[in-house]
């Protein structure tokens, strides 16, 4: 058991043991190893200040130790801002639901000795979980973000805390220290990087969002079956992570597509239009035909000379892709039909339904009854069995 200095900020003690409790009576983890690295890291160290959107859209600082009780909640906590191209703000980086933080290490079903890649140090806080479970030699973390990993690696050392910080590209992992026993990902990658496959033993296993498309996609955990071969199920809980920068305060911005109802075909659907939020299975399956550049969200009502309000409620939701195909669907109904506008190359609303109906014939199946094989060449989604007849296709990066 590693002796850490905690900080006598305030009286942490306690809400780190309600957190500890409240994530085993969620069944969010079951090793008492867990329940005492919750118990013994102090959350708010590493987040001292956090920020919270208020009502009217705007950001404000909040300081941890002010409100304990908000800070040791089961809640993502949100560490740094950044401006868009747009003018827009985004969040940057966050700091993870524990119980998702402790799910995920229970998945990777580590023995004691474990050796460790997580790729995203981000605050901290997850490599002190494992470093207080494992030892700070078996646990190493990278992160892109030279000021995140700098300040993640003062507050481990002051809680006692020593594992290996390394600034770089996630996505090729740490071949200096390799193999591991396990590699756990906090970001969301659009396919598994080969690197991390060269990088776990045989028998090792993988954990990370992927996420062929935005927001189409979950937690997957893979073993190494082969020197070429990975293979496993996505996880029965949906999750979802910022996806992984290949490059410091890298923040893609999204594209527009002008959408010209006059060139527009319309029609109705019976298909709620709330589909890409609602049925996540439904938005994973279409990404396949929709493609990874795929741009989404809500339009709001036309202002003219006065400016909307930032709670005006959405008049319809809308995608494109960047070869110029778009569909906007209206989210007011008559009998049950929505108006939709699709132009471009290609109907985007007619591949969601067509996922809509694949999803549906097989039963409306949860995220558990897909799994992901890995080879250099190829990423195969396939449902129920990795032999069976529905699969998909994303090429390897």
């Amino acid at each position: 058991m590693i002796t850490t200095n905690t900080p006598a900020d305030a009286e942490w003690e306690p809400h780190a043991q309600r957190l500890a409790d409240e994530l085993a009576a969620a069944g969010k983890f079951t090793d008492p190893r867990l329940a005492e690295a919750v118990r013994a890291v102090p959350r708010h160290a590493f987040v001292p200040t956090y920020h919270q959107q208020t009502p009217d859209g705007s950001w404000a600082q909040r300081t941890s130790v002010d409100d304990l009780a908000a800070v040791y909640s089961n809640t993502v906590l949100i560490t740094a801002l950044a401006r868009t191209a747009t003018g827009g703000t985004t969040v940057l980086s966050s700091s993870t639901q524990p119980g998702l933080m402790t799910r995920m290490i229970e998945a990777l079903n580590l023995a004691d000795g474990a050796r460790v890649l997580e790729v995203g140090t981000g605050t901290g806080y997850n490599a002190a979980l494992l470093a207080h479970r494992l030892g700070d030699e078996q646990v190493c973390s990278v992160d892109v973000e030279a000021d995140l990993v700098e300040l993640a690696r003062q507050r481990l050392a002051e809680l006692g805390y020593h594992p290996t910080l390394v600034v770089g590209d996630g996505a090729a992992g740490l071949p200096e220290h390799a193999p591991f026993d396990a590699i756990i990902a906090t970001c969301a990658v659009p396919a598994i990087p080969w690197a991390w496959i060269e990088q776990v033993r045989p028998g090792g296993v993988i954990l990370t969002d992927l996420k062929p498309a935005p927001g189409a996609g979950s937690l997957v955990r893979l073993t190494r079956t082969a020197e070429d071969r990975a293979e496993g199920r996505f996880d029965p809980t949906y999750a979802a992570f910022m996806d992984l920068r290949h490059t410091a305060g890298d923040n893609p911005a999204g594209f527009q597509v002008e959408r010209d109802h006059g060139q527009a075909e319309h029609r109705t659907t019976s298909l709620d239009p709330n589909t890409p939020w609602t049925s996540l299975l439904v938005w994973f399956l279409a990404s396949f035909d929709l493609g990874p550049g795929i741009s989404y969200g809500y339009t709001l009502p036309e202002s003219g000379a006065v400016p909307v309000r930032s709670d005006t409620a959405p008049t319809a939701c809308w995608m494109a892709t960047p070869d110029g195909s778009w569909a906007e669907i209206a989210l007011a109904s008559d009998n049950g039909q929505h108006e939709v506008a699709e132009g471009g190359l290609r109907r985007l609303w007619q591949l969601v339904e067509n996922a809509h109906d694949t999803w549906t014939e097989l039963g409306q199946p949860g995220w558990n009854r897909f799994g992901l094989t890995v080879t250099r060449e190829m990423h195969t989604v396939w449902f129920d069995h990795p032999d069976g007849k529905r699969a998909w296709h994303i090429a390897s990066h």
